[in-house]
């Protein structure tokens, strides 16, 4: 019999029950990937995260994350999440920590009770809209983007940010699409932010995600360009909700947020 700590931490909010949970575990060494997937499954959370110190290349971390059903290739909440852990509970003298993953090096450094993530930008192009998209999900983008024809976030830009809060959803449509689930999107208004997203990944477990960093890899250069500015603060308006001050610099995008510690306790295999 094992003991594994756990951490829930809600990220990208200031208070419990806000933002997006994740657990985190951190193990002296890595578990079986279908042991990790079981522990992520009984959470039964959007990710669950795994770190082990003395990742590869050097980085102070390996992490790795687990939804439900499948393991991701990256993910900004459980990241956050993770950081927050190792700077609350396990290493609280570190100003900043690096992490090898399955997308390179990210790392996460600490600004107040801010905590800023540095990740890799994903850039879009336009492609064609898939056939019944307008009689599964009720609207016809103003533009339809994806990382590549056949890879990356499929992306739904539209003219208000009140049809991303109404817009319903037919998970069944959704899962099938090409890609990693749908992001839709639209210009912030009255000033309150720059951009208004929601994202829907339910071909990986997650039906609605309420805050999503790797999402925001693909939404902010969409956003910096089209309205001309680096910095931009964007809000995930999922029914938890969660605030992220962004920005494109080169080809990384940087996402501060906040982390909560909601429970901390022992998984028992």
């Amino acid at each position: 019999m094992a003991e594994i700590p756990v951490y829930q931490v809600d990220a990208f909010t200031s208070a419990v029950f806000g933002g997006n949970p994740a657990a985190v575990c951190p193990l002296d060494e890595w578990l079986d990937a279908a042991m990790m997937q079981s522990i992520a499954a009984e959470n039964n959370l959007a990710e669950t995260a795994f770190i082990v110190e003395g990742g590869d290349d050097g980085a102070d971390y390996g992490l790795r994350w687990f939804t439900p059903v499948v393991e991701v290739d990256l993910c900004g909440h459980a990241t956050l999440a993770s950081a927050y852990v190792i700077f609350n509970h396990l290493k609280p003298d570190m100003p900043r920590v690096s992490f090898s993953t399955r997308s390179g090096e990210l790392r996460v450094e600490r600004d107040g009770d801010h905590l800023i993530l540095d990740f890799p930008a994903r850039v879009s192009i336009p492609v064609e809209l898939p056939a019944g998209f307008e009689e599964a999900l009720g609207f016809v983008p103003d533009e339809y983007l994806r990382e590549s024809v056949d890879y990356g976030k499929n992306v739904a830009v539209v003219s208000s940010a009140n049809a991303v809060h109404e817009f319903e959803p037919d998970f069944d449509f959704i899962a099938n699409l090409p890609g990693d689930g749908l992001i839709v999107t639209a210009r912030g208004e009255q000033g309150d932010c720059d951009f208004v997203s929601r994202y829907f990944a339910p071909a990986a477990g997650i039906p609605e995600d309420p805050v999503t960093g790797s999402a925001h890899c693909v939404t902010v250069p969409i956003w910096a360009e089209r309205l001309s500015k680096a910095k931009l603060f964007a809000r995930q308006i999922s029914r938890r909700g969660g605030e992220l001050s962004c920005e494109l610099t080169g080809d990384r995008v940087t996402m501060a947020g906040r982390g909560v510690l909601f429970l901390h306790g022992t998984i028992i295999i």
